[in-house]
C-alpha cells in the first residue's frame, strides 16, 4: 500500500478545480501549479496551496515536466494527478514521476505508451480480438506510401495523426485529390500539436455514432466497465455533447462493448481509469477507435449514472487498494447528458474567443452539476483550451435529463465574449436528437461550417432600450440631490422620446423609447410598437414583462454605448451608436484581413499584388492548439502585407490588405 498525503493536479482550469475537490474530500492536502496567466485561476485559489511553474505559453509552463517535478518536491506532495490533456498521456512524464518517488495517478507506463500512438494500440487491439476498423498504420510515413495506403482502403477515409487526440491533425477525405494536402496540414498540425508527424490512415466509417466505454482497473487483477457514454455530437472531431446511456444501446450490445472494452485494457495490462472508444454503425457492429489512457473529460455522465466518483477510485488505485465494487456491482441509473460550454463563435465557423467574462452565472437546480474552472471577473486566456464549463443534467429518463438542460442554459449568462450557449440550446431542441437519433454527422447536417442564429425578435432590442435607461436613471440619481425618483422621466413640456440606434454585429436597429411612468415604457422598434413594465431588478438581471411576457434578461453594461445581454435563447452585445464618442464611429473595413483571435501566424500564402479570390485561403493561424485558415473576404489583390509567419498576433491585428475588384461583393 502507497502512502499518499498531498497531491499535486498537474492541469488547470476545471478539471483541476474538480480533482482538487474530491482530494480535499478525502482529507488529502492539495497543490495547485499556475502559469502566470492563471496567477488568479479558481483552480489555484480552490487548492490549499500553489506553485509558479512558468510564462503562459503551455510548453514553457504546464507542459515543463521538469517544471512541474519541481513545483512537487517544491511543495511536499507526493503524489500528482496530471487531469487530462497536457502531461496526462505523456509517458516520459510518468517515467520521471516513478523515477522521482511520486505516485503518478495514472495508468502504468507501458500502457500509456501502446495506447498513446494509434498505430501501436490498434495492432495490439488485432492481436487482442478487439474489433478495429480496416486501415493502414505502417511506419513508413512517405507521402506516396500515405497516397498508395488510403487509395487502396478506397474512399472514404480519415488520416489522423497516430499520437495525440482531440481531433487535431485529423482530416476527412473523400476524394483522392484532397489526400495529398489533408496528409500534409495533418502532419504539420500533428508535429506541432504532439511533436510527432506519423499519420495512420482508416476507412471512413459513414454517419456512424461514437460510443465509449469507460472501464477501471486495479493492481490486482480486477477489471470491470461501468457502461457507456454517447459523444457523436460533435463538431471537427471534439465531442460537444456527451451522455449515459447511449440512446440505442440494448443490454446485449452494452455486454458486448463492454467485454471488449475490459479486454483492450486487459491486453496492455491497464491500472486506473481508461476509456476505450469505439465507432457504432447502423447494423449495430462496433470498431475500436482509441483508448485514452486518462479520465476523460465527460466522465461526469457516468459518475451520475453510477453513482461512483471516479476520481475518488484513481486516487485508491494509485494508493493500492482494490475495486470496490465487482462488475456484477455496476448498474446504470437514470439518464444524464453534459454541455461542453465552449468561448468560441459559433457564428464564424466556431473560432475560439478570448477575453474578459464580465458575468458567468448558471442557476441552482436539481439534478444539474456544474463543473467550471471560471468566474465572472475572469479571463479567457488565448493559451488553453476554449472549454468555460461543463453543465450535466441527471434525469430519472432522457426526456427529463434533455428538459432540464435546456432549461438551466436558458437561465445561463456568459457575457463578455463569444460563446456556444445559443448553440447548445438549439442543438437540445433540435427534434432529431430529442429522439436520440443523431450520429456523428448530426452537426455537419443541421449546421453545416457555422451556426447561423435566427433573426432577432424585437423584444430583444426593446429590453436593451429599457435595460440601458434604467441604468441611465440610476446614474444620474445617484450623482443629483435631492430629486425625488418620481421626476426622472418628468418633463414640463411632454413625455419625453428617448433614441437609440443598435448595431449587432452587421444588424442596424433603430430603437424609440417613450416613458409612462417610473418602471412603464413604450418602446418602438421599427414599425413595431411594444409595451415594457419593469417587474424586479437583480444584480446583473432585470426581469421585464414585454408586451405581456415576462423575461429575465441577464446583462451587462460595459460602458455607455456597449450593453451585453442574455435572453432564454440568445446572447447578443449591442452597442448604441447614437452613444459613441465620435472618434469611435465604424469605419468600412473594405478587405482588411485581421486576425480573428490571439495566435500565432504559421503561413502567409499570397503576396503583395497576387489575385485572390473570395474564399481564398490567405493565411493559417494556429491558436487554442488548433489551426485556423483564413480565407479572402472579398476577390481582388493584394496590396499590403501586414504579417509575417512565426509572428504572435492580438485579436484584430492586421495581416493584410485585399483592394476589392469594382464588380467584387464585399
Amino acid at each position: 500500500m502507497k502512502r499518499i498525503t498531498s497531491v499535486l493536479v498537474a492541469n488547470r482550469g476545471e478539471i483541476a478545480c474538480r480533482v482538487i475537490r474530491t482530494a480535499k474530500s478525502m482529507g488529502l492536502r492539495t497543490v495547485a501549479v499556475f502559469s502566470d496567466a492563471d496567477v488568479n485561476a479558481l483552480h489555484v485559489k480552490s487548492a490549499d496551496s500553489a506553485v509558479r511553474i512558468g510564462p503562459a505559453p503551455v510548453a514553457e509552463s504546464y507542459l515543463d515536466a521538469a517544471a512541474v517535478l519541481a513545483a512537487a518536491a517544491q511543495s511536499g506532495a507526493d503524489a500528482i494527478h496530471p487531469g487530462y490533456g497536457f502531461l496526462s498521456e505523456n509517458q516520459a512524464f510518468a517515467s520521471a514521476c516513478e523515477d522521482a518517488g511520486i505516485v503518478f495517478i495514472g495508468p502504468p507506463n507501458g500502457a500509456i505508451e501502446i495506447m498513446g500512438d494509434k498505430a501501436r494500440a490498434k495492432i495490439a487491439m488485432i492481436e487482442a480480438g478487439v474489433p478495429c476498423i480496416p486501415g493502414y498504420q505502417g511506419e513508413d510515413q512517405s507521402l506516396q506510401t500515405l497516397t498508395a495506403a488510403a487509395e487502396e482502403i478506397g474512399m472514404p477515409v480519415m488520416v489522423k495523426a497516430a499520437a495525440g487526440g482531440g481531433g487535431r491533425g485529423m482530416r476527412l477525405v473523400t476524394e483522392a485529390a484532397q489526400l495529398s494536402s489533408a496528409i500534409g496540414l495533418a502532419q504539420s498540425e500533428a508535429e506541432n500539436a504532439f511533436g510527432s508527424s506519423d499519420l495512420i490512415i482508416e476507412k471512413a466509417v459513414v454517419r456512424p455514432r461514437h460510443v465509449e466505454i469507460q472501464v477501471f482497473a486495479d493492481r490486482h487483477g480486477n477489471v470491470v466497465h461501468l457502461g457507456e457514454r454517447d459523444c457523436s455530437i460533435q463538431r471537427r472531431h471534439q465531442k460537444v455533447v456527451e451522455e449515459s446511456p447511449c440512446p440505442v444501446m440494448t443490454p446485449e450490445l452494452r455486454a458486448a462493448m463492454g467485454a471488449a472494452a475490459v479486454e483492450a485494457a486487459r491486453a496492455v495490462d491497464y491500472v486506473g481509469a481508461g476509456t476505450v472508444e469505439f465507432l457504432l454503425d447502423a447494423n449495430g457492429e462496433f470498431f475500436f477507435l482509441e483508448m485514452n489512457t486518462r479520465l476523460q473529460v465527460e466522465h461526469p455522465v457516468t459518475e451520475l449514472v453510477t453513482g461512483y466518483d471516479l476520481v475518488e477510485w484513481q486516487l485508491r488505485v494509485a494508493r493500492g487498494e482494490a475495486l470496490p465494487v465487482t462488475q456484477e456491482d455496476i448498474d446504470l441509473f437514470g439518464h444524464a447528458i453534459e454541455i461542453r460550454l465552449y468561448a468560441e463563435d459559433p457564428a464564424t465557423g466556431f473560432l475560439p474567443s478570448t477575453g474578459p467574462i464580465h458575468q458567468f452565472d448558471v442557476p441552482e437546480r436539481d439534478g444539474l452539476r456544474v463543473d467550471t474552472g471560471v468566474e465572472s471577473g475572469d479571463e479567457v486566456s488565448p493559451y488553453y483550451d476554449a472549454m468555460v464549463a461543463k453543465i450535466i443534467a441527471y434525469g430519472e429518463t432522457r426526456e427529463d435529463a434533455r428538459v432540464r438542460l435546456v432549461a438551466s442554459l436558458q437561465e445561463t449568462s456568459l457575457l463578455g465574449l463569444k460563446s456556444n450557449r445559443d448553440f447548445l440550446i438549439d442543438v437540445l431542441g433540435q427534434q432529431v436528437f430529442a429522439d436520440g437519433e443523431a450520429t456523428t454527422a448530426f452537426i455537419a447536417d443541421h449546421y453545416g461550417e457555422q451556426y447561423t442564429r435566427q433573426p432577432l425578435d424585437s423584444a430583444v432590442f426593446a429590453a436593451a432600450a429599457v435595460i440601458q435607461h434604467q441604468r441611465g436613471k440610476q446614474h444620474y440619481a445617484a450623482q443629483a440631490v435631492s430629486v425625488s425618483e418620481e421626476l426622472l422621466d418628468w418633463s414640463s413640456m411632454e413625455t419625453l422620446t428617448f433614441s437609440r440606434r443598435y448595431l449587432v454585429e452587421d444588424e442596424e436597429q433603430s430603437v424609440a423609447l417613450r416613458a409612462n411612468g417610473a418602471n412603464d415604457y413604450t418602446v418602438s422598434v421599427g414599425d413595431e410598437v411594444l409595451s415594457v413594465s419593469v417587474v424586479a431588478v437583480d444584480t446583473g438581471a432585470m426581469t421585464l414583462a414585454i408586451s405581456g411576457r415576462r423575461q429575465r434578461i441577464a446583462f451587462f453594461a460595459e460602458d455607455l454605448a456597449t450593453l451585453h445581454v442574455a435572453t432564454d435563447s440568445v446572447t447578443l452585445t449591442l452597442i448604441d451608436q447614437l452613444s459613441l464618442p465620435p472618434e469611435s464611429a465604424d469605419a468600412a473595413a473594405g478587405g482588411a484581413i485581421t486576425s480573428p483571435m490571439h495566435g500565432q501566424l504559421l503561413s502567409v500564402a499570397v503576396t503583395e499584388g497576387q489575385a485572390v479570390a473570395k474564399g481564398d485561403r490567405v493565411a493559417v493561424l494556429e491558436a487554442m492548439k488548433m489551426q485556423h485558415e483564413i480565407t479572402a473576404s472579398v476577390t481582388g489583390r493584394v496590396v499590403t502585407v501586414a504579417a509575417s509567419a512565426g509572428m504572435q498576433l492580438a485579436a484584430g491585428d492586421p495581416i493584410l490588405t485585399i483592394e476589392a475588384d469594382s464588380e467584387s461583393e464585399v
